[in-house]
């Protein structure tokens, strides 16, 4: 066998795993087609076809479950492994920021950094199932929590369920950086809530 046959051979071995490991993701993150559906924008039949392989799963697809799953890529196609303990973290623009994913495994809390630029300073509250925890790694950024508006800067913390709406992002002053912990449903993480004291004194 050639070079260039084991190569395609690979690759066609990653992409059939492509199914099964949809359908086992979303198992284990407990979402419903309806519901996966709605938050990525794909059809029930298209996200059904992929589960089961009737559907060559493309770029697109892959991108908007990859970002409503909050994995990497590489966990969606199964992408080998190369002889390089190296982690290569790869950056990518999601809604205007730039987010490096830190984690690598589709069933446990997913951590990200995110680059948030300065223009993106207006408000698109969203919801879905889990808790996120964010920390503040430099700048201030804004979070619209529910009916709270809250600035937080370098340092700061903060832990919500993301059921409520919320949306978090610049001040319209600066860049801000942040880490970003996600779990999903029935996962604890240790944690401290942000205060309410602090949370009234930094109310917009």
């Amino acid at each position: 066998m050639t070079s260039v046959d084991a190569r395609a051979s690979t690759i066609a071995a990653a992409m059939e795993q492509v199914a099964p490991r949809l359908r086992r993701l979303r198992t284990l993150r407990g979402v419903t087609l309806t519901a996966l559906a709605a938050e990525t924008g794909i059809s029930k039949s298209t996200l059904s076809r992929l589960e089961t392989g009737q559907r060559r799963p493309t770029l697109e697809l892959l991108l908007a479950l990859s970002l409503a799953y909050r994995v990497p890529l590489d966990d969606l196609v199964g992408a080998p492994d190369v002889a390089d303990p190296r982690v290569r973290l790869r950056p990518r623009r999601v809604k205007g920021r730039t987010v490096i994913p830190l984690s690598r495994q589709p069933g446990a809390a997913q951590a990200w950094k995110i680059l948030i630029p300065t223009s993106k300073s207006t408000p698109e509250p969203r919801t879905h199932d889990g808790q996120e925890w964010l920390y503040v790694l430099s700048g201030r950024m804004r979070l619209v929590l529910g009916d709270q508006d809250v600035v937080l800067s370098q340092g700061e913390v903060v832990q919500f369920d993301t059921r409520v709406p919320h949306w978090f992002g610049s001040t319209g002053e600066e860049p801000a950086e942040v880490l970003s912990l996600y779990g999903r449903p029935g996962e604890r993480m240790r944690r401290h809530a942000l205060g309410e004291d602090h949370v009234e004194a930094n109310l917009r």
